[in-house]
């Protein structure tokens, strides 16, 4: 299977609600658990090549090269609140 060239990618900005979890290991208070376990789950903003995409997940590289790339971030797509596509911007002519 012949790799894609980095150009054939979109990019794209997700913006995504991360799954967290709170406390230390062993007993923690009850009354600052319950506390906290009303707070929102915080929104994320990732922006990457969209490598993959599934009913399940997109898969994002945030650095690719010919042989070479980042760690992949994948984001369930029920996490998901929205995903744009960036526009390359067009390197300037040189003078």
């Amino acid at each position: 299977m012949a790799t894609k060239k980095t150009r054939d990618y979109k990019i794209v900005e997700v913006c995504w609600i991360d799954a967290e979890e709170q406390g230390d290991v062993g007993w923690n208070d009850l009354k600052s658990q319950l506390a906290y376990a009303k707070k929102p789950c915080p929104v994320m903003r990732s922006v990457g090549y969209l490598v993959y995409e599934c009913e399940e997940h997109v898969s994002l590289l945030s650095t690719i090269g010919d042989r070479e790339s980042s760690t992949l971030e994948k984001i369930p797509i029920g996490f998901i609140k929205s995903m744009i596509q960036l526009q390359p911007i067009p390197p300037k002519p040189a003078k």
